[in-house]
């Protein structure tokens, strides 16, 4: 395993996203279990990116506008149904007391569908894993599973800490109306310009 790998990897899994925005809302939403069950469920999502980079489907979705878009749309009204769920009060990041194991197994899905239907993870692990593969690697195909596995643990540990800390942050924000009902619009706000640039990206 190279340092270089480690590092890159490490920077790209802190840089906010769309699985990262839902695991805070959820540590500020419902605490530190449902935290966890989102930061699961955002990077279970990742597997089958890894799987499709791995055995060639990405380069389907690189080669394929209308396979690409039509994932990427699905993404985006997915993101948009969010942020119009969060700013209704009605959705998983409704501010409510430690989650249920109903409404804790809806986080985990939510943080999976979050994470599946963005196209953009697929391309990227098509890109990535490559790089970190030697010429004369012996069985590339488990070196890039390995990789993708390493980032895998790297995500659920990143977004762990995020949401540990955004559950710290919890009492505060439940008490007063006022935070509350600036932090659904924030949030709603972010889904809502996620779900703007996911439109915008091109394979």
């Amino acid at each position: 395993m190279s340092v270089e790998f480690l590092v890159t990897a490490l920077v790209v899994v802190l840089v906010p996203g769309s699985g990262a925005l839902y695991t805070v809302g959820a540590g500020l939403s419902r605490g530190t279990r449902a935290a966890l069950l989102a930061a699961f469920g955002c990077t279970l999502a990742i597997v089958p990116h890894v799987l499709a980079a791995v055995t060639g489907l990405a380069a389907l979705l690189h080669a394929s506008a209308t396979a690409f878009q039509v994932l990427k749309y699905a993404g985006v009204a997915y993101l948009l149904f969010m942020a119009w769920s969060t700013l209704r009060d009605r959705g998983p990041l409704t501010v409510q007391s430690e989650a249920s194991p109903r409404s804790g197994t809806r986080v985990v899905v939510q943080g999976i569908l979050i994470n599946l239907l963005n196209p953009k993870l697929t391309v990227f692990f098509l890109a990535f894993l490559p790089q970190f593969v030697g010429p004369g690697e012996a069985d590339p195909t488990a070196r890039m599973l390995m990789l993708g596995g390493v980032f895998m643990l790297l995500t659920f540990a990143v977004f762990v800490g995020y949401g540990r800390f955004s559950a710290l942050v919890r009492d505060r924000v439940v008490g007063d109306e006022r935070v509350l009902a600036w932090s659904r619009r924030a949030f709603a706000g972010a889904f809502a310009v996620l779900g703007v640039r996911l439109a915008l990206a091109q394979p």
